[in-house]
């Protein structure tokens, strides 16, 4: 039995969920981001139970199709951004629509319409938030991130950072409060 779990976003979010699930006794084949495979179906008092407990946890099961594609498309592009930086030079259409297997315009059209925001922004604001979160270990150069992220340079960087965030990438780096958004908050 396969369920879908929103805002599962990161490698934690895997290991709450899978503790989550072990605690009540469902045995799982896989757990990935958003994703659940148990090794049986459960009867509908096991499922409340765990949409419960995941509620707590600040998860929800997601039920209905156009649902379940928002937040595959939401996954892919977190796990590109966050965690696959050498994938990103790959064109964003063309790795959702293979990804999902379905046509990219009704991907675009099916987000825009739910999200009221478009695939583009979305995987900017990743993108913007990967960066804040760079420019804070202070590991890396701007050009370096840059670089990592796909910017064609540091000034098409530091343009989209202001437009998104209000602040220069060094403004933002020199001030004190490091306002982050939590990825599933996007």
């Amino acid at each position: 039995m396969k369920l879908y779990i929103k805002n599962m976003v990161c490698s934690r979010c895997i290991m709450v969920v899978k503790s989550e699930l072990d605690k009540l006794g469902l045995q799982t084949t896989a757990v990935e981001l958003g994703e659940v495979e148990l090794k049986k179906e459960i009867s509908d008092s096991e499922k409340e139970i765990l949409l419960q407990n995941l509620q707590l946890l600040g998860f929800d099961l997601i039920d209905d199709k156009k649902s379940k594609t928002i937040e595959k498309i939401k996954n892919l592009i977190v796990d590109l951004v966050h965690h696959k930086n050498n994938d990103l030079k790959i064109n964003l259409s063309d790795y959702l629509a293979e990804n999902l297997n379905q046509d990219y315009n009704s991907l675009s059209n099916l987000f825009s319409e739910i999200e009221n925001t478009t695939i583009e922004k979305y995987f900017i604001s990743q993108k913007i938030e990967k960066v804040k979160e760079l420019l804070v270990y202070d590991e890396h150069s701007l050009s370096e991130i840059a670089d990592m992220l796909n910017y064609s340079n540091v000034a098409h960087l530091s343009n989209q950072f202001k437009k998104i965030t209000g602040l220069t990438p060094t403004s933002f780096k020199q001030s004190k409060d490091k306002n982050r958004i939590k990825i599933e908050n996007l």
